[in-house]
């Protein structure tokens, strides 16, 4: 039996959900989606950057990513409304629901995007094309807002025959309609083709994605490495991954924040480290495991990077041991002078929670009393929120207790204080 894969794509999604939220659930008449509009962050946090746009922005050269700045000199008109990533979760969430009624095979890619394995219930709903029909249409009026679905026997395909056009489309990309429907387009077109590799591509001669197909994979791999054999296999419709109902296990977790203000001193800087490991530890905690890895990032005013990691003596998720570690690596990495923008915390090879601790005689720390400690902590801030217990360190100084991760003013929006046309 050939397979039959969805892939599902919510149109301009963080607009389309504030659109949606607007219209149905606050009484507005404006459909953001019609006007030049953007979700964007606060500038005043110097989170100042398009997240999502509408057509009719994209019309004026507006980009996701760029800044609010760049985009107003574009479109002074620009209509922007804050983020609302709780809004957010709640949208993603009723989509994917309404998505597993037709198959348990379904793989969140992301939180606007999943893969559907059809291939065993299609028959239970009708023929490919009228079943994501179907789907789209119903998504439109339980929940308001527009997908496109791609249809065809791989994931690769399916991603790509979504991005034909849009918006509120239902597209085919079967292997014989690869030469008619993909071959043609820009070779920047393809799944996994990046700036950097396009631009490589085009410095060979290539500007197709069909001509990447007809390539020498021998020659791509001299250029490009082990990638160019995977952009071949992708120009030539080929992809074995299966959808994957179940997320793969975590390789690491780590949160970073910008910063509002320009941090110029050590002990400042070590408190924003103190609410990133907080989060860190929560989150490894969270998952029963524990870190042997940890990297820090220090981005500069100026939005120079650099980073430094190192291998930790005994794998933990113990708050107060991963924030001795970030500011060893801390204090190895800043000059003491540049003031800092941005700092993040990321850990790695992760193991079960349980690993033995390797004593030291010169080490009289209790980490059973520690990790007794986290626990506790972590309990009282689920069941009462993460404000309810916070460090002394934190009381007076304008800093999240708890930083990285999607900030609080993006969590939720105070709608009272928006003019809701």
């Amino acid at each position: 039996m050939q397979s039959v894969i969805y892939h599902i794509d919510v149109n301009s999604a963080f607009l389309s959900w504030e659109a949606a939220y607007r219209i149905h659930h606050l009484g507005g008449s404006l459909d953001l989606r019609t006007i030049p509009s953007a979700i964007s962050g606060d500038a005043a946090a110097r989170h100042g950057i398009i997240l999502a746009k509408s057509l009719p922005a994209k019309r004026f050269g507006i980009r996701t990513g760029e800044t609010i700045l760049e985009a107003r000199q574009k479109c002074p008109d620009l209509y922007m409304a804050p983020p609302n990533y709780g809004l957010y979760q709640k949208c993603s969430d009723a989509f994917l629901k309404i998505l597993q009624e037709y198959t348990p095979i379904v793989e969140q890619y992301s939180i606007d995007e999943a893969f559907m394995d059809m291939t065993e219930t299609l028959h239970l709903f009708g023929p490919p094309v009228e079943t994501a029909f179907q789907i789209k249409d119903r998504i439109k009026k339980e929940l308001g807002f527009t997908v496109n679905i791609g249809i065809s026997t791989n994931k690769l395909l399916a991603k790509m025959a979504g991005e034909l056009e849009k918006p509120d489309k239902v597209h085919t990309l079967f292997p014989e309609e690869i030469p008619g429907k993909m071959w043609p387009l820009p070779v920047s077109e393809l799944f996994f083709a990046g700036r950097a590799t396009t631009r490589k591509l085009l410095n060979l001669g290539i500007h197709t994605i069909g001509e990447l197909a007809q390539s020498d994979p021998e020659l791509l791999a001299l250029h490009l490495k082990k990638h160019g054999e995977t952009i071949w296999a992708f120009a030539n419709g080929i992809d074995c991954s299966c959808v994957e109902p179940s997320p793969p296990p975590q390789k690491g977790f780590g949160n970073s924040t910008t910063i509002a203000f320009d941090v110029s001193d050590a002990d400042t800087a070590r408190l924003v480290l103190l609410g990133l490991a907080e989060t860190v530890g929560t989150r490894l905690r969270e998952h029963h495991v524990q870190a042997e890895l940890m990297s820090i990032g220090i981005k500069s005013y100026d939005l120079s990077y650099a980073s430094h990691q190192m291998i930790l003596k005994n794998p933990t998720n113990i708050t107060q041991e991963l924030y001795h570690y970030a500011c060893q690596l801390f204090d190895q990495l800043w000059d003491k002078k540049t003031p800092i923008r941005h700092l993040g915390i990321h850990t790695g090879r992760l193991s079960e929670s349980g690993s033995l601790h390797q004593m030291s005689l010169f080490d009289t720390t209790d980490y059973a009393k520690l990790e007794q400690w986290d626990k506790t902590v972590d309990s009282i801030r689920k069941r009462y929120g993460i404000d309810s217990i916070k460090r002394a360190a934190f009381l007076k100084m304008p800093l999240d207790h708890m930083e990285g991760g999607v900030s609080r003013e993006k969590r939720e929006v105070d709608y009272s204080r928006l003019t809701i046309e």
